[in-house]
């Protein structure tokens, strides 16, 4: 199965990576100092490697997109692995922290991906995970010119969006579609994980969130 972000490596890191700043708001301050190899689920072209190396940790990244990969390799000379982010190629208790980010609206199936998060963690190992505001991003939202943010009653209707009228035609979705999670669905999915959630935040950014992340911790 071709990957989603296969063909669109060069031009996502041209829009999105490429002079960003190093670390995305509140990342560090989620994942705490540590030590050993953090599992960077979806890592994509590798932004958050430096966040990883800052917190005393190690990289491992791993993606579905080849060519995303191939872009990795200019961050890292740690492993990197092919692999599904919800069948992850890893035994039971292989690491200490993992993150996710970004990744919740770009695959089929969050839940399964906490559920792997939460097998290959130690007990009392850590998962920071970073992405979409259920509530105020997504195919439902129109971001209005002046700051606003309009929800639509499309808010309810979860799986994945190939289309949404009010997607730019030079943005992401427009190339890959989205999959959306309602907020019910998202929390219910932490919930099944087993994973304890130490903390929420809603990094900072635009007064209307743009993003949700939380750090939890395997307890058994």
């Amino acid at each position: 199965m071709r990957a989603r972000y296969d063909g669109l490596a060069d031009w996502y890191e041209e829009r999105f990576v490429e002079g960003s700043e190093p670390h995305q708001p509140g990342v560090l301050e989620l994942l705490g100092p540590g030590s050993g190899p953090c599992l960077d689920i979806g890592c994509g072209t590798g932004r958050n490697f430096e966040s990883i190396r800052a917190s005393g940790r190690s990289v491992v990244g791993l993606d579905f997109s080849k060519d995303q990969l191939s872009l990795a390799r200019t961050r890292t000379d740690g492993p990197l692995v092919h692999g599904d982010a919800a069948v992850l190629p890893f035994a039971d208790a292989s690491f200490d922290t993992a993150i996710t980010m970004w990744i919740s609206t770009d695959v089929d199936d969050f839940g399964a991906v906490l559920l792997e998060a939460a097998r290959v963690l130690r007990p009392g190992g850590v998962l920071v995970a970073y992405g979409v505001h259920p509530c105020f991003n997504g195919p439902h939202v129109v971001y209005e010119e002046d700051g606003r943010r309009t929800a639509h009653p499309t808010y309810r209707q979860s799986g994945w969006h190939d289309e949404s009228p009010w997607w730019s035609a030079e943005g992401i979705r427009r190339r890959i579609g989205m999959r959306h999670m309602p907020l019910a669905e998202y929390l219910n999915a932490i919930v099944e994980s087993g994973l304890t959630v130490e903390r929420f935040e809603e990094p900072t950014g635009p007064d209307i969130p743009h993003a949700l992340a939380f750090r939890a911790r395997r307890t058994n």
